[in-house]
């Protein structure tokens, strides 16, 4: 952003035509000044020594920014799993605004999602701080009070069942106990609980960590024919482009007493919500009539929902920006100052490095296909742990030596080893390793301020030779 200001402010000095989208800024955002004051207080110095990057190579990238007509940033965890994620994402789309890449084709910010229904749960509300239209919307079209009381994040579920708060835990899919920070604080907390449901398509870690009372509840996946009372069943899904689109089987289920996600949700409601006035047989029978109720509490956004998802492709979900719409007390877009350019909190340790956890190319999520990594060169093994070469002579540490890594977190000492040092191009004071094995470094409270995203990208650990004949971690 810098260098797309300082060219811009040479261009009018010379009398060439401006850099930046001098008129989109001007009738569709709002705080720009601001936001260029800050931009030229800011130091070359502190911008190069956070970063880790050369000046030359920022230089080409924002070169390649000022000479396209239009821009697409895409991001992922790398941006989000910081203690300010949600700031990196804003000035991410601070950096669009200058040259006015929203409301325009090719041009936007995209989201990368890990499974489509990420993005889909969250156009449908389902959030742990719903907003009171959405609950107002409910209301009026079931005809019942849903609670108002602000639900949890996922760090504030977590450190409710450490703290004896939470007695159930009810999990649709995933590997809970491995996705999490700190598991083995999670692991016995869960331990704790008076009972733990398990609703999943396939076995997994979690399932052998539970509480008092477990139930394993097996579902079909979104693979499998889905067959009820009104015939095949399709499901909705959403991509990182917005797009929404039925999803239907298509392999004979490997049995024929798996129920459908649907069914088992609806079950439980039937079974502990027998006089609420719902008929939840009536929505297992046929999905349509789920979505017509979507339709009803999101009457805009779902409209002819079931007729839309059978156009090929499906449809695409109305997004404001894209109209250049800007929902926000100012009615405009707003550029957002960020003070400084650390996101992160100082350790005084001079040794310390900053961990991101990563994934391999055989891994979605917690499921690890093989043991290999191609990406990164790493066959048959995940205890890895990738360094900078300076980073590894200043330690001395060699390219295969055992180590030990160590979280310099201030609630208690975390340590796990059995690690072995590998060289990779990756920023001096950084280092990268595999998720969910380093998990156990990553504090509860260390996450995003505002978001509650687990800090998984920026974790302050100190990397060590290991001592002979220590026992290997997990």
């Amino acid at each position: 952003m810098k260098l797309v200001l300082e060219a811009h402010d040479a261009a009018l000095r010379d009398g060439r035509e401006p850099i930046l989208d001098v008129d989109f800024i001007a009738g569709h955002t709002h705080g720009f000044q601001a936001f260029a004051d800050d931009l030229r207080r800011t130091t070359w110095e502190d911008i190069l020594s956070v970063s880790g990057l050369p000046r030359g190579q920022l230089e080409r990238v924002a070169d390649i920014y000022m000479r396209a007509r239009a821009v697409i940033v895409c991001y992922g965890m790398g941006i989000t799993q910081h203690r300010l994620g949600t700031a990196n994402v804003q000035q991410t789309v601070n950096l669009l605004l200058l040259r006015g890449n929203f409301g325009k084709p090719g041009a936007g910010i995209c989201p990368v999602r890990g499974h489509s229904n990420v993005q889909g749960d969250r156009t449908m509300g389902v959030d742990e701080n719903p907003k009171p239209e959405l609950l107002d919307q409910i209301k009026k079209v079931f005809g019942f009070e849903p609670p108002r009381t602000r639900g949890h994040r996922v760090v504030d579920a977590v450190q409710a069942m450490v703290d004896g708060r939470a007695k159930v835990f009810i999990g649709l899919g995933g590997n809970f106990v491995r996705a999490v920070p700190d598991w083995p604080a999670v692991e016995a907390a869960m331990r704790r609980l008076k009972l733990t449901v398990a609703v999943s398509t396939k076995l997994n870690r979690g399932h052998l960590v539970h509480g008092q009372q477990a139930l394993i509840l097996p579902a079909l996946a979104r693979s499998d024919i889905d067959m009820q009372a009104s015939g095949r069943q399709a499901v909705t899904v959403e991509d990182s482009m917005s797009m929404v689109h039925a999803s239907g089987g298509l392999v004979t289920p490997p049995s024929e007493h798996l129920k459908s996600e649907v069914a088992i949700v609806c079950g439980m409601a039937k079974a502990t919500l027998p006089d609420c006035g719902i008929d939840w047989d009536f929505y297992v029978a046929d999905y349509n009539r789920i979505r017509d109720k979507i339709e009803e509490v999101f009457p805009q956004l779902f409209a002819d929902f079931n007729q839309r998802i059978r156009h090929p492709g499906g449809f695409h979900l109305t997004i404001p920006p894209r109209q250049r719409v800007w929902n926000t007390a100012t009615g405009r877009a707003n550029f957002l100052v960020f003070p400084g350019v650390s996101e992160d909190e100082a350790v005084s340790d001079p040794a310390m490095l900053r961990l991101a956890t990563l994934r391999s190319h055989d891994q979605y999520n917690t499921t690890i296909y093989t043991l290999d990594d191609r990406y990164r060169g790493v066959f048959g093994g995940r205890m890895v742990v990738f360094m900078n070469e300076a980073d590894m002579r200043a330690r001395g540490i060699a390219e295969g030596d055992p180590v030990e890594i160590e979280s310099l977190a201030d609630d208690k000492r975390r340590v796990i080893s059995g690690f072995w040092a590998k060289p990779h191009s990756i920023a001096a004071g950084s280092v990268g390793a595999y998720y969910p094995e380093t998990n156990p470094l990553l504090p509860l409270a260390y996450h995003d301020v505002k978001s509650g995203t687990p800090a998984a990208k920026s974790i302050p650990v100190l990397v060590r030779r290991q001592a002979p004949g220590l026992a290997t971690g997990e």
